[in-house]
């Protein structure tokens, strides 16, 4: 009887081993994939930022004919431009920021040259880079969603013991900086 008994512990030990271990192994496995999905998310910006970081230098060129008054928006956005390609998450969506602004001031300044916004090159650049601006919007939510998505399973009870055990850490978002928050002023005259 007591043999039997202690089969039977020992099986139930066992089992209970087997399942904490399965749990260990599945939290694991879900962790690395949304570790991946939000760096393959990062890999998607970085695409799109680099798409950007090749129209650049043919805008400046069509433009600089033009705007020879505007040059310090022009070398503004030639240094942010090289700030795109290297640096953390934090540093690229900061100059991302500052990018974008950048290049809104220049099609802003466009309209004051009725031959530059008539120019064909500028045209399709404009275009080029309007599109490359809504994929970046688009893969920016998607990264934020899979962020959102890691971070709560790094957080959350019980895969954050698993998490904090095997090192996950937090991962950052890619945020508009307060100053792009606030509300546009609109001034008619």
């Amino acid at each position: 009887m007591a043999l039997e008994l202690a089969l039977v512990a020992g099986l139930c030990i066992g089992g209970l081993v087997l399942l904490v271990l399965a749990y260990v192994a599945l939290t694991y496995n879900r962790l690395i994939t949304l570790r991946n999905r939000v760096d393959n998310m990062w890999a998607q910006i970085d695409v799109q930022l680099k798409r950007r970081y090749d129209l650049i230098p043919n805008l400046i060129e069509t433009v600089k004919g033009y705007m020879k008054h505007e040059r310090g928006t022009l070398t503004d956005i030639t240094k942010l431009r090289a700030q795109l390609v290297s640096g953390s998450v934090e540093e690229k969506a900061q100059a991302n920021n500052k990018l974008s602004q950048a290049l809104k001031s220049i099609f802003a300044v466009a309209e004051n040259y009725p031959n530059l916004k008539a120019n064909e090159n500028f045209k399709m650049l404009q275009d080029e880079l309007a599109g490359t601006e809504n994929k970046i919007s688009y893969v920016r939510t998607a990264y934020n969603d899979s962020v959102l998505d890691f971070d709560n399973a790094i957080q959350m009870f019980p895969s954050n013991i698993i998490a904090g055990m095997l090192g996950f850490k937090v991962k950052p978002y890619f945020e508009v900086p307060q100053a792009e928050k606030a509300a546009v002023k609109v001034k008619f005259e």
